[in-house]
């Protein structure tokens, strides 16, 4: 536990000192690699392996019917309000 609050204390100090552009160039680098039609197949792929060993054979949607890659439509609300 120790080990992981200063694993985290470190990284939020570096990434401070970083700044918010730095934060900007991984996202877009890691958006860059998430979106890759590569990296894609062998997600589709893991996710089914998975669903196989854990009983859901079907595919996995979102809400919407579509594949979000984890993400949020920005044409959604964050949120919904009560």
């Amino acid at each position: 536990m120790k080990a992981f609050v200063l694993g985290a204390a470190v990284g939020y100090v570096l990434g401070a000192k970083a700044g918010r552009g730095r934060y900007d160039q991984i996202v877009r680098t890691y958006r860059k690699i998430a979106d890759h039609p590569a990296v894609q197949g062998a997600a589709g792929i893991a996710r089914a392996k998975v669903g196989e060993k854990v009983g859901f054979g079907g595919k996995a949607k979102s809400a919407a019917g579509q594949n979000t890659n984890g993400r949020r439509n920005v044409s959604e609300p964050a949120y919904h309000k009560p």
